[in-house]
């Protein structure tokens, strides 16, 4: 039961990211060039599955997008708040299929599948 919570709460970010983005008329190429963005974070993997899971974790987190979030609004950066969307939309859309954060045993040893 904890591991289908923790994809509907991944599909409820993913949702309203994309609710967001769309509000604020936000690009769908710029939506789309930037989904899989974050997953380059897994280029950490080429140098071990430590440092992978570290570079992938820190990425795949709402911290940093919630900061960038914060800083959109104060700093009144559109374009930053679009940015931080799309990466709420990529975490949502990574717990809806399944994908949680690393552990560094290794890439597939996930919190999702230790629920």
């Amino acid at each position: 039961m904890p591991n289908v919570l923790l994809r509907l709460e991944g599909l409820t970010v993913l949702v309203a990211a994309i609710a967001a983005y769309a509000h604020q008329g936000g690009s769908i190429g710029l939506f789309l060039l930037l989904l899989l963005a974050p997953d380059l974070s897994a280029i950490g993997y080429l140098i071990n599955v430590r440092v992978g899971s570290t570079t992938y974790n820190a990425v795949h987190t709402y911290i940093v997008p919630a900061l960038l979030t914060g800083a959109a609004f104060a700093l009144n950066m559109p374009t930053l708040l679009l940015i931080a969307l799309i990466w709420f939309a990529h975490i949502g859309m990574d717990r809806v299929m399944g994908f949680g954060l690393k552990y560094p045993t290794e890439f597939k040893d996930t919190h999702m599948q230790r629920v």
